[in-house]
């Protein structure tokens, strides 16, 4: 058992559709309802172009975790990090990638509490909202990521059919004179707000590589990775645009979740209204899948990292852990907004741009020195 420590749990492999798929839930997660009310507030009428500069960038970052994956065949993040840094600098960084894997659980989960809070459950305590979150997530991970891939399989195509319904009742809302001028404030507006949107959620995904190897067709795994961050991506575009066409960027800038306030502005006669459930059905769908990727990938990072070859014993405590730390190191919502667009893009840099890029490149290195030995 020893051995298999840092590699794929045995019999937990998934597709590569369903990994696809993982991916897109994840990148859509909380971000649909946050994203364009925070990238309206730089760009203004320019978002659109922000939110088509990041999905490019993480298409990027995607391409890059792909080839530090391959290279590491059947080794998750904790494993590679292990085998190319050795035992003792490896098990160091393996703490950070732990460290990293928790606060973003922590931040989607607050996230999901206050959204709810703040919206449908005004009077219900955020501690319950939690309490019932990661009781559902706890049992979920009991049955392995080849379970949640199974369930993605059934909910994916419903979160898609609810996207193409809100945008189909949103056409007729459509005003072009909102996204202009293009460029009007240049294109330093543009990339500062394109960058903490980088960082939440693209720089997130370095996470994937801990699921990476589960993939039965490893070869085909890379595809699935950018594939479904085009369709993540693409989303999240979409819905950026939708809502300075409809809302324009004043509007779009001024509401906290912009996406939830959009789906109200849906009114066809007097029998369709009201429809801001088709958001809040694919909200609470993705974030379900984001938060228990979360705790999957940090409870696995923390049992690899140990050395315990199964990673349920862990769920509990680090459950319990996330109920409380969820609470405690975020004060308010104005202060986890904040936290998100100034600090979370450069902490979220360090472990999913420059530890990567470190790693590739020791990797590189000792690779050609075993070529130049062996000659």
């Amino acid at each position: 058992m020893k051995g298999r420590v840092g590699k794929v749990p045995e019999n937990d492999n998934i597709q590569e559709n369903q990994f696809r798929k993982l991916v897109s839930l994840f990148i859509i997660g909380t971000t649909i309802i946050l994203v364009p009310g925070f990238l309206a507030a730089e760009a203004k009428q320019d978002a659109w172009i922000s939110a088509l500069v990041g999905w490019i960038a993480g298409l990027a970052l995607v391409w890059m975790y792909g080839i530090l994956g391959s290279r590491f065949p059947g080794k998750t993040l904790i494993g590679l990090t292990k085998e190319i840094c050795g035992r003792w600098l490896g098990t160091l960084l393996s703490f950070l990638w732990f460290f990293y894997a928790f606060i973003l659980t922590a931040l989607v989960l607050r996230n999901l509490g206050d959204f709810l809070n703040a919206t449908m459950l005004v009077e219900t305590p955020i501690h319950a909202i939690h309490l019932v979150y990661l009781s559902i997530v706890a049992i979920g991970l009991y049955y392995g990521v080849s379970n949640i891939a199974r369930t993605a399989d059934l909910f994916f195509p419903l979160v898609m059919f609810l996207l193409l319904i809100f945008v189909l009742l949103l056409l007729p809302e459509l005003e072009f004179k909102q996204i202009q001028p293009v460029l009007g404030k240049g294109i330093k507006p543009v990339l500062t707000s394109a960058f903490p949107y980088i960082g939440f959620p693209y720089l997130e995904l370095i996470l994937f590589l801990m699921i990476f190897p589960n993939v039965d067709q490893p070869k085909r795994a890379r595809k699935a990775f950018m594939l479904g961050t085009c369709i993540g991506g693409g989303v999240l575009f979409a819905v950026t645009l939708l809502a300075l066409l409809v809302m324009g960027a004043e509007n779009t800038a001024s509401e906290l979740y912009s996406s939830f306030e959009l789906a109200k502005k849906i009114e066809i006669g007097e029998f369709i209204q009201r429809v801001e459930v088709i958001i809040t059905a694919v909200w609470l769908v993705t974030i379900y899948f984001k938060l228990i990727l979360c705790v999957y990938i940090t409870v696995l990072c923390l049992s690899q990292t140990l050395g315990i070859p199964d990673y349920r014993p862990l769920t509990l405590p680090i459950c319990m852990l996330l109920y409380a730390v969820s609470i405690l190191i975020i004060p308010n919502i104005p202060y986890l907004i904040s936290f998100d667009t100034t600090i979370w893009p450069f902490f979220a840099s360090t472990y999913g741009l420059l530890i990567p890029l470190v790693l590739l490149g020791v990797a590189s290195v000792r690779k050609k020195r075993a070529k130049s030995d062996i000659r």
